[in-house]
């Protein structure tokens, strides 16, 4: 009986938290905290919105970008600055504008994820001090040019990209303590090195930036005076606005309307998989007054409903539009059992809501984005005639591709007629296999030069294009390109031995142009391994 008695107690708990975090409170939740993100980006209206993926991606429907800072890179002694996810974009983007809004949530009980606490904060800190080595450097140069020259020393007057007093210290929120400060600045003579060797294009940077970059906090706790609020011109730093969308009280929260009774969930937008059943933050913020209207009661239904009819729309233009599947997930076993002997459901077949967690011609390739889709892009990396992409809005008549390599796992239909202008290689990500991007690689890569010699163009595309596609495309780069980008069958990837190092610069390269790559650092490996030992050597 009292065996009985606490497995009730647990199971009573159990589903206490499967209502508190349900998707109607996920959802209201993400609404409620977006006015607060509307409210601060109506502060600053010039400066455009930024969410930092994925999380930060449900709480408005105007940002004009997206970035990837990690909390795990500002996690406490496990600081890094990773030249895989330089954010360059965001640095352009902010130095061309004023400055720019980021946002993003975190959990209960916590004001500021780690993404906004450290993460950034060490990214703003090594990118000012790259750009004051490079103005020195530049300084340094034009002084020998004009000695050299005998030229007139008011030539160049506005030579020095930077200003001499530019701010360089490092700039954390008042809750780090010294010691960890402490240790993070004993860090970044050692990261901005590594920026430097990484071939990011900080010259470039220096010409958008005409102030250093420092982070600003912004939370639901800020004091923010309505007639004091300062105008980022007359600020000596370009604000890095960092926006934290969620309330950080630890206090359990029912909120009730003349409607509904429901509890908020503080970071609500993070870990979709667990909760948002296939729904997407675009097609929440297309439904998102129906959804919100609809109650507690009928929400899971309503997302049910939306989420089959955006498949359908998507499947009859040619796009993929894979089932949404279902998550696998302890369900409660009525013979008596407990839960340890709990049984796992992993079909794919229809579950009821209240059981089931679903889860033109190119006028200059340089910079030119072609968008299919609201949330998805295709990028083409620079003059390479590769691009890489999304399946999931790729329609089936996108004209300005001669050929297609396909890593994801759903077929694709497209308007190529030759069998040998299109490859599918489904891929899995390295959680699930840990050999099969390596093991698809020297078929790619074979596919890849077969139609770069001939002056093809060549989409690499994945479900996403922020992962698999960005690593197969790394290697088709090292492989296929020399250090300039320049096509060459491979000549000079076999008189080079790749370091890392060497792959990085390669990397640093893909994602000047491809901004939302997010490559994990499991396929990276993969690549490094192929790169290494002899796989290529069949195809070359």
């Amino acid at each position: 009986m009292a065996a009985d008695g606490k497995l009730s107690i647990y199971r009573a708990s159990r589903s206490i938290k499967r209502k508190e975090n349900s998707l109607y409170n996920a959802l209201r939740s993400i609404y409620e905290d977006s006015i607060f993100v509307g409210e601060i980006s109506e502060l600053w209206p010039d400066l455009p919105l930024l969410a930092n993926l994925r999380c930060g991606l449900w709480y408005s429907p105007n940002f004009e970008s997206t970035c990837y800072f990690k909390s795990t890179d500002g996690h406490c002694n496990n600081w890094s600055f990773n030249t895989s996810r330089l954010n360059l974009h965001v640095a352009h983007l902010a130095g061309q504008k004023g400055g720019c809004i980021i946002v993003d949530s975190t959990r209960r009980g916590k004001r500021f994820p780690d993404s906004m606490s450290k993460t950034i904060p060490i990214w703003t800190c090594v990118l000012n001090r790259a750009l004051r080595n490079y103005s020195r450097k530049m300084c340094e140069n034009e002084n020998i040019w004009r000695m050299e020259t005998e030229l007139d020393t008011n030539v160049a007057a506005n030579t020095q990209l930077v200003s001499l007093d530019w701010d360089c210290s490092l700039h954390l929120p008042l809750w780090i303590s010294k010691t960890e400060r402490a240790s993070i600045e004993d860090r970044l003579e050692q990261w901005t090195k590594q920026l430097e060797a990484s071939g990011a294009d900080v010259g470039s940077l220096a010409l958008s930036l005409k102030k250093p970059l420092r982070p600003l906090w912004i939370s639901q706790k800020t004091v923010i005076w309505l007639n004091e609020v300062p105008d980022c011109d007359s600020w000596d730093f370009t604000p890095i606005i960092l926006v934290s969308a969620s309330s950080s009280s630890s206090i359990f929260q029912q909120r009730t309307t003349s409607e509904f009774s429901w509890h908020y969930i503080s970071g609500a937008g993070d870990d979709e998989e667990s909760w948002a059943r296939g729904l997407t933050p675009n097609l929440f913020w297309k439904h998102v007054y129906d959804l919100i209207n609809s109650g507690p009661d009928v929400c899971n239904q309503k997302v049910a409903d939306i989420v089959e009819k955006d498949r359908v729309y998507r499947s009859q233009r040619g796009q993929s539009a894979p089932q949404v599947t279902v998550k696998p997930r302890k369900l409660p076993v009525s013979n008596g059992h407990t839960d340890n002997e709990d049984k796992f459901l992993t079909s794919n077949s229809h579950i009821s809501d209240e059981d089931s967690s679903l889860y033109s011609e190119i006028s200059n390739r340089n910079t030119h984005v072609e968008s299919f889709g609201e949330s998805h892009a295709i990028y083409w990396l620079g003059s390479t005639n590769l691009a890489v992409g999304g399946t999931s809005q790729l329609a089936a008549d996108v004209p300005n591709f001669d050929c297609i390599l396909n890593c994801d796992n759903e077929w694709i239909s497209t308007f190529l007629q030759d069998g040998e202008l299109y490859l599918h290689l489904p891929m899995m990500t390295s959680k699930l296999d840990r050999f099969s991007l390596l093991n698809n690689l020297p078929s790619a890569v074979h596919f890849a030069k077969l139609n770069l010699r001939k002056g093809k163009t060549l989409l690499v595309c994945c479900h996403t294009g922020e992962d698999i596609s960005i690593c197969v495309c790394l290697a088709i780069l090292t492989t296929l390109f020399d250090d300039r980008g320049t096509f060459d069958d491979g000549k000079s990837f076999n008189e080079t031995c790749i370091t890392k190092l060497e792959m990085r610069r390669r990397l640093v390269f893909l994602c000047k142009y491809a901004i939302n790559a997010r490559p994990s650092r499991g396929n990276l490996k993969q690549v490094f391994s192929f790169l290494n030992k002899g796989r290529v050597d069949s195809v070359l």
